[in-house]
């Protein structure tokens, strides 16, 4: 019996769906076909379209457009960070399974009115936490299971520029300018709406160029990073310090955290140096288990489990898996395409998921900021 095919709708043809999802979409076409194109720039939907094949495919600037059409089944998010809430309730209007890029929101506010209004869709939605679906961390996660008392924790993600990854990604993706003054003029006023509501609002912090690029590193590359490890510890009771660095040049950031018995440390950034470090470690007494991702930008680069564990007659043992050259954004779709096609399916990143993030990330922003007065 054919598979059934889920036709996707995509919102913002920018670079991570030029170089990731249309790709993907592309290679599983057994199980789906984009349908739909929408951005505010003609040349990138040209750009998209024409990597396409679907001599059926539909192009609009309109996300109502799409999101009403009955030839979209999943409305498939990877415009800027400030519409996504916009384009999530849209989707959710229409009773469309909605797949939205992190983060899902900027502030709780947001998020729980994407929780209210799925309460009333017919539709799902999923979030973008492509590390949580690799192979080798649903394996860490069991091997963690049995460490015994953990001791401490490290999560550590420091990358050199995503450019160098992706010029020799073989996407050859194009960047576009055509888009007209009130977009920009829109896009700049949404991007400070939210950043009023998430930083001022909810914490007492005044939005300016410094707390807003805290802000955006935390909902954006540390949301990767804290939501995984979320997922492996559970959430932490309280931060017990950060240092934040984002002057011009090298950017860093870290965190201690406290949880029961033992602490993690976090460290993140990224810098000129052309590299991809990016690990969680989980220490037993007999026991390590770490998970090591690679840029997501080269596709076939594995996420792998390393274990170092004490052996039963005293001996060191070391051992490496690489349990499947399939990337994290590949198990992802596959997992979406499951939970569009199967009502019953579990969704584990869905938005009352991400507020449990949110909260990490307040907690971490306001022990940050306090050190910068």
């Amino acid at each position: 019996m054919a598979a059934r095919i889920v036709k996707v709708g995509i919102i913002g043809c920018g670079e991570v769906s030029q170089v990731i999802h249309i790709p993907n979409f592309q290679n599983l076409s057994d199980t789906f076909i984009v349908t739909y194109l929408c951005d505010v720039s003609a040349g990138a939907l040209e750009h998209c379209k024409n990597k396409i094949v679907n001599p059926s495919l539909r192009t609009t600037k309109n996300a109502e457009e799409l999101c009403q059409s009955q030839d979209v089944d999943v409305v498939f998010i990877a415009s800027n960070d400030a519409y996504h809430v916009a384009h999530i309730l849209l989707g959710l209007r229409y009773n469309k399974f909605v797949f939205c890029e992190k983060p899902m929101a900027l502030s709780l506010k947001d998020a729980e009115t994407v929780l209210e209004a799925e309460k009333s869709s017919s539709g799902r939605v999923m979030v973008g936490y492509m590390r949580r679906y690799a192979g080798a961390f649903l394996d860490a996660i069991k091997e963690i299971g049995g460490i015994g008392g953990i001791s401490h924790a490290t999560v550590r993600d420091i990358l050199g520029p995503n450019s160098c990854f992706i010029s020799q990604s073989g996407t050859f993706p194009k960047k576009f300018s055509d888009h007209s003054d009130n977009d920009a003029v829109e896009l700049a006023k949404k991007t400070g709406e939210a950043l009023e509501q998430a930083l001022t609002v909810e914490l007492g912090i005044p939005v300016n160029p410094t707390t807003a690029n805290m802000w955006k590193h935390l909902t954006g590359l540390a949301s990767h990073d804290l939501s995984a490890m979320r997922e492996c510890l559970g959430t932490p009771h309280k931060v017990l310090g950060a240092s934040i660095c984002l002057e011009t040049g090298p950017q860093f950031w870290s965190a201690l955290f406290k949880y029961a018995g033992f602490a993690v440390c976090y460290e993140s950034g990224w810098d000129e140096i052309p590299r991809f470090d990016a690990s969680i470690e989980v220490f037993g007494n007999t026991k390590t288990v770490k998970i090591c991702y690679d840029t997501p930008y080269v596709k076939g680069l594995p996420t792998t489990m390393v274990v170092r564990q004490l052996g039963p007659n005293g001996e060191y043992i070391e051992s490496t898996v690489r349990k499947t050259y399939e990337d994290p954004f590949t198990l992802e779709m596959k997992e979406l395409y499951e939970a569009v096609v199967d009502e019953k399916k579990i969704i584990k990143t869905t938005a009352a998921d991400v507020m449990e993030d949110i909260k990490i990330f307040q907690m971490v922003m306001k022990t940050g900021y306090a050190q910068l007065l």
